[in-house]
């Protein structure tokens, strides 16, 4: 599932191309998504000129004068930016054209979705019980620490949990786990404050490098102009069970959490 670092790097692929212009047509191939295209989405959109995009969570804002359109990638969605002699493909849901620009969504497994929230999109219900955002200044070990010590949740859990921290997924959650030296199984509320002081850290060090490389494409993931993300070259325990720890040469473990595969290594982590 595209996380924080692939949905802020599309949406920093996309705005420079975008903003100031105006949609001239939208096609709809296939509005059995997440959550069924609503029909009057092309009356919406058509005519309307975007003033540019932006992010909550896992979500897109694309912000027109008319209200905002919000997006999510899903498990296996991306955007690309085509023109229109790029031949459709079977999975290319949604296409909104801004005259020989098209912004296309490619969705195999179509668990994104295309909703119209409005002129209060930060109110819409998918948006209003969010958490904070892990690279804002509210994301702070005195922070977290106030948010573990009312749980008795696995740390990995509390750090996933989108209406307490928005965007870090799998792959991140086992790498911040790891760089902070911190067990996924670990008690939440047994954290003290300078454990949860290298967690925020780490989990704001790891999402920044991500953004620097592009995001982590595994399998679906591709950047707005279609080229992958690096950092999965950079991974230090997910997807490497069995292998040698970047640190301690022990192999890395694999576990199963709330039916994720939850990459650690036993020495490292506790």
């Amino acid at each position: 599932m595209p996380e924080l670092p692939e949905v802020e790097t599309t949406r920093r692929g996309l705005e420079p191309h975008l903003a100031g212009r105006r949609v001239t047509g939208v096609t709809v191939r296939n509005g059995s998504l997440r959550w069924p295209v609503e029909p009057d989405l092309v009356e919406r959109l058509v005519g309307a000129r975007l003033k540019g995009i932006g992010r909550r969570a896992k979500y897109l804002l694309f912000n027109f004068n008319s209200g905002t359109l919000l997006v999510h990638l899903g498990m296996s969605g991306s955007l690309r930016l085509v023109d229109s002699s790029v031949a459709v493909g079977r999975h290319d849901h949604v296409d909104i054209v801004f005259h020989q620009t098209i912004l296309r969504l490619n969705d195999p497994r179509r668990f994104g979705a295309v909703l119209w929230a409005g002129r209060n999109a930060r109110q819409h219900p998918l948006l209003a019980n969010l958490g904070v955002e892990p690279l804002g200044s509210d994301f702070t070990g005195h922070w977290l620490y106030k948010q573990a010590g009312r749980t008795s949740r696995p740390v990995k859990h509390l750090i996933m949990d989108q209406k307490i921290l928005v965007g870090v997924g799998n792959i991140y959650a086992c790498e911040a786990l790891f760089r902070a030296g911190l067990h996924p199984e670990r008690r939440a509320s047994d954290l003290d404050m300078d454990e949860c002081r290298r967690l925020v850290a780490a989990v704001k060090a790891v999402l920044e490098e991500a953004l620097d490389a592009g995001g982590t494409t595994l399998k679906d993931f591709t950047r707005a102009d279609g080229r992958p993300g690096y950092f999965s070259q950079s991974l230090a325990v997910y997807g490497r069970a069995g292998q040698p720890c970047t640190s301690c040469y022990q192999p890395v473990a694999v576990t199963r959490m709330s039916n994720r595969s939850t990459f650690f290594c036993p020495r490292c982590q506790r």
